[in-house]
């Protein structure tokens, strides 16, 4: 998700990480508590130089718990300790093979990708080796034939993104585990401490420390490399994800409404990690959690204020999506994703007064669409600096960024020489393009919904139009991009949400303004049976 981030300064994020540690050394949650599964750092050993570093807090030791020649081991020590990657040669180069049948920006694409080819009667899994992916499921494809097999079915039948991603290995890495200057060889290792707190320094950012509550976990993925896997209760979760997604200056209503669908949207997403045996990520691919560092009075009241309490509708944990800022609309799910609409996630004017009539001035109309795009004044958001934004591009650079998203693609359009026009085809009646034409050297493709900001690196939402430039050539330059908003623009916009807190509204209140029709309730026994959680 795009988010806000909060920057103050080392004193004041010092003074509330010191109450908010203190805080989470005790009991950390009650015993009704969900326990979740984060991946804090998912593909280590992709780079061979990479390091971690664990340590306990003051006055406080790591247990370390792996096997060693099929015999359990524990270690106890108050001293970091290193995980660093060795690459092991291979006796012989082995081959490792996956049949992709789809790249994608998003998970939520990429999941109703899977579930036409399952209805398909073709078994798949979705994986996350960089860009999200469809794979066909390894156990079952699990020889050449069968992938070679599949592959060519799939051509036949006109599906043109499937590919074979190959590798031929001669190294694999391992991961040293290092405690007292004493090496161990481990892969599976679980790391816990008497206060409940681990602090955790990679050495891509050494400089930043962080400390995050429950146990670590080292474990292997489905990419040849290894995740560290927190493992901590979803109350605590919900403390720091807060000072990540809204920040501690949000007013009350507003982070408790973002404590809220924080809870709500984990729930709701457990299985996006399926493959590699956790349940969520910790950065914006699902939501920016990085331990207890940040948190704060505020942020902590918020979470506490709505301890357990989740948003539903018709007995189901709604879809919590949400942004950084709508640019004025939010978006309905099939503006930007693939699937099924869901009812609570529709267009709504994001103003506490209705300054614009979507029905009847329909932002899919092109001439209606930029008479919005140039209105700046009585919007929730009209004070943030991304509201409205206008960016140029030339067309040398747009031609660049869409070889790049091509050639990821595995497009016969990557070849492409020169980006000759665009124009958009089709709007959303939230104004988000579902189709924009490109013509080049070669012939023209349409990109759809969210694959425009992968491709084009000046647009931050699908909420704009192009303005072609000349600049004084005869030629076309390039474009420029009007538009507003940062993100996908579905579900609450974090920075109205606090507009409309400022307002005076309660949480309960801005929940059901960006997600009209929903129901604020306790996590009960009846929804985690929904959601397979004892």
């Amino acid at each position: 998700m795009k988010i806000l981030f909060w920057r103050s300064s080392y004193a004041f994020l010092t003074t509330f990480c010191l109450l908010g540690l203190t805080a989470a050394s005790g009991p950390v949650s009650s015993s009704e508590d969900v326990e979740l599964q984060i991946g804090i750092v998912q593909r280590f050993g992709s780079n061979p130089k990479a390091k971690v570093q664990l340590s306990p807090t003051k006055g406080d030791r790591l247990k370390l718990q792996f096997s060693q020649g099929n015999q359990p081991q524990t270690l106890i020590t108050q001293n970091p300790i290193t995980l660093e990657t060795v690459m092991q040669n291979l006796p012989q180069p082995t081959v490792v093979e996956v049949l992709v049948l789809g790249d994608f920006r998003t998970f939520e694409t990429a999941e109703d990708s899977a579930k036409n080819l399952r209805a398909q009667g073709i078994e798949v899994e979705i994986a996350q080796p960089e860009r999200w992916q469809v794979w066909a499921k390894r156990d079952v494809y699990s020889t050449p034939l069968l992938r070679r097999l599949l592959l060519q079915s799939m051509e036949a039948s006109g599906n043109k993104n499937a590919y074979l991603d190959t590798k031929i290995l001669s190294q694999q890495p391992q991961v040293s585990l290092i405690v007292n200057g004493k090496r161990y060889s481990q892969n599976n290792l679980e790391i816990s401490s008497d206060q409940n707190l681990i602090k955790l320094s990679t050495s891509e950012k050494p400089e930043q420390t962080l400390t995050y509550p429950g146990t670590i976990r080292l474990q292997p993925n489905a990419y040849g490399t290894y995740t560290l896997v927190n493992q901590v209760p979803l109350e605590t979760y919900v403390r720091g994800v807060l000072p990540y997604e809204i920040g501690p200056n949000a007013p009350t209503a507003a982070l408790e409404a973002q404590a809220v669908i924080a809870r709500t949207y984990a729930l709701r997403n457990l299985r996006r990690f399926a493959i590699d045996n956790y349940q969520l990520c910790a950065d914006t691919h699902c939501q920016v959690y990085q331990g207890l560092n940040a948190v704060s009075r505020n942020t902590d009241k918020a979470s506490a204020a709505t301890s357990g309490m989740v948003l539903t509708y018709n007995q189901q944990l709604v879809d919590a999506l949400y942004s950084s800022t709508t640019g004025g609309v939010t978006a309905s799910f099939s503006d930007v994703w693939n699937g099924e609409d869901r009812p609570y996630l529709r267009p709504v004017l994001d103003a506490a007064t209705n300054i614009w009539n979507l029905s009847t001035q329909n932002l899919a109309d092109e001439k209606n669409f930029q008479q919005f795009i140039n209105l700046e004044k009585g919007f929730n958001e009209s004070s943030w600096d991304v509201f409205r934004w206008r960016k140029e591009s030339t067309i040398e650079d747009i031609t660049k960024d869409l070889q790049k998203f091509l050639q990821v693609k595995k497009s016969p359009y990557a070849k492409l020489k020169k980006v000759e026009a665009m124009s958009v085809v089709e709007r959303s009646q939230s104004g988000r393009i579902l189709k924009l034409a490109v013509k080049t050297d070669i012939g023209t493709f349409t990109l759809h919904k969210d694959e425009v900001r992968s491709a084009l690196r000046p647009p931050i939402s699908t909420f704009f139009y192009l303005q072609p430039l000349n600049k004084g050539q005869d030629q076309l330059w390039g474009y420029a991009f009007v538009g507003g908003g940062m993100g996908h623009g579905v579900g609450l916009s974090q920075t109205g949400a606090q507009n409309l807190a400022k307002l005076g509204w309660s949480s309960e209140r801005i929940l059901q303004f960006y997600y009209p029709g929903t129901k604020l309730q306790k996590l009960d026994q009846q929804l985690k049976t929904s959601i397979n959680l004892k």
